[in-house]
């Protein structure tokens, strides 16, 4: 195992920054009913630095064979959830190798201080959701979330089960019994996005959203967020037994899209899907364009409806702008959280300065232990690193004001698309917009413990 400082640091024994996966390759077939996966993953590699070893993250399944530029590695080991590729040779920075890995078992989700994470076994399906350790579950990889790749995900399964994963179903094939799903995720992902959907779906296409051409202000859905020229395909996928009219949840899914669009910019994939599986998820589970459900979430009210919101917002903020270090999760959960109060200021439900305050006289209760901009492991998704992390934001709009701040939010998005994002680059972002030093300002809001007063 390398030393310390090349993984993950709020994730010890997982990724390796000597390198960079700039393609993942992965055919799966997979037996739902024993729930067995026979497996190759292609990665294609830069290196970062001078290497003779790769190290991926694979935990839980066997490894039957390891194949190096088309040629079997003549030494390599795995144990303890990590695959120690030796490459026979040197790669210089820059330089190139393909990793071939044969694996297969009953994969299970990989344990965590917050919960295990990963593949899942369903009553009747399989439902995979990482974040933030699960990734190795399912497929070799190189486990943090600052080395993002393009995907080609195959998928084999019995005919009587729909795969959904992450980007465009590029084509299906029936062999005997079992179907070939071929997905691609062109956009690169970071590796706790991948997902792997198994299950006896109908699929229920939603309305297309408008083209976006601007507007103006920020409140109640405004903004000028410029052409939108692709317009999604946005479906909701239920389980076969219950009927399209149970997903009243979901009805105002396409609107949500427009009125992100105006506020953040273009939606930044080619389609979103909300996945409902045949079961109960405690909370909604996001994936790189889509995200996944329970049957508990069907229900109409606004405790979905936000949730609905949140996972949407997600596409924007996590998936195609992603920490890349877990250390700034606000800048995907403080995001997410905020935009349920801009959807609540949308709908007339109540602005996003009374849920500000509502949230501000909740969170001022409780213990002021928590650094938002380096919270540490334990407490990385503790639920004030949400709500801080949208009042941070709401604080950094009434100093710039409607106009300026969505203009902030939208330049961010389109600057950074599918690019990693931290702390640092966002203050000096925000610091371009408004003309200033913020050092003040995001000293109280990120580093200290105590909670700021939030301004009117």
């Amino acid at each position: 195992m390398k030393p310390d400082r090349y993984q993950d640091p709020y994730l010890p024994g997982h990724g390796d920054r000597r390198y960079a996966v700039r393609h993942y390759d992965l055919a799966l077939d997979v037996s739902v009913a024993g729930n067995h996966l026979s497996a190759t993953a292609k990665l294609s590699i830069e290196a970062r630095e001078e290497l003779d070893t790769i190290t991926l993250d694979l935990r839980g399944l066997t490894v039957r064979r390891v194949l190096v530029d088309g040629k079997p590695s003549r030494k390599w080991r795995h144990s303890a959830g990590r695959l120690i590729v030796g490459l026979g040779h040197k790669v210089k920075a820059g330089g190139a190798v393909t990793i071939e890995v044969g694996y297969s078992g009953n994969p299970r989700p990989v344990p965590g201080i917050h919960g295990a994470a990963g593949w899942e076994e369903l009553t009747d399906g399989v439902t995979v959701a990482s974040q933030p350790q699960g990734a190795p579950s399912w497929y070799p990889c190189n486990d943090y979330p600052g080395d993002k790749a393009t995907y080609r995900i195959r998928v084999g399964a019995d005919q009587a089960y729909r795969v959904i994963s992450n980007g465009v179903l590029t084509s299906t094939s029936r062999r005997s019994s079992r179907v070939v799903w071929t997905w691609e995720q062109r956009e690169p992902m970071a590796t706790y996005l991948a997902t792997l959907q198994i299950g006896r779906y109908a699929v229920l296409p939603l309305p297309a959203p408008a083209r976006v051409n601007g507007g103006s202000g920020g409140g109640n859905g405004g903004g000028n967020g410029g052409s939108n020229s692709k317009v999604p395909v946005l479906e909701v996928l239920y389980p076969s037994r219950k009927k399209a009219p149970t997903l009243k949840a979901f009805a105002r899914q396409t609107e949500m899209v427009e009125v992100f669009t105006r506020l953040f910019g273009p939606y930044p994939y080619p389609a979103y899907r909300a996945v409902i599986t045949d079961d109960v998820l405690e909370i909604p589970l996001e994936a790189q364009t889509l995200t996944i459900f329970g049957t508990n979430h069907l229900n109409p009210g606004w405790e979905n409806e936000r949730l609905i919101a949140h996972e949407l917002a997600h596409q924007w903020f996590g998936n195609s702008l992603t920490a890349t270090r877990w250390q700034d999760i606000w800048l995907h959960e403080g995001f997410a959280c905020y935009s349920e109060w801009l959807w609540s200021e949308h709908t007339g439900r109540a602005s996003a300065g009374r849920q500000a305050r509502t949230h501000w006289d909740k969170v001022n209760k409780l213990p002021k232990d928590l650094v938002l901009g380096d919270p540490g492991p334990l407490l990385m998704f503790d639920d004030r690193i949400y709500k801080r992390g949208a009042l941070t934001l709401h604080a950094l709009r009434v100093k710039l004001g409607d106009k300026v701040f969505f203009e902030m939010l939208r330049a961010w998005t389109k600057a950074r698309a599918h690019k990693g994002v931290d702390t640092p680059r966002f203050i000096a972002h925000a610091e371009g917009f408004a003309g200033r030093s913020l050092a003040a300002f995001f000293d109280r809001w990120l580093w200290r413990k105590s909670l700021p007063d939030l301004p009117n």
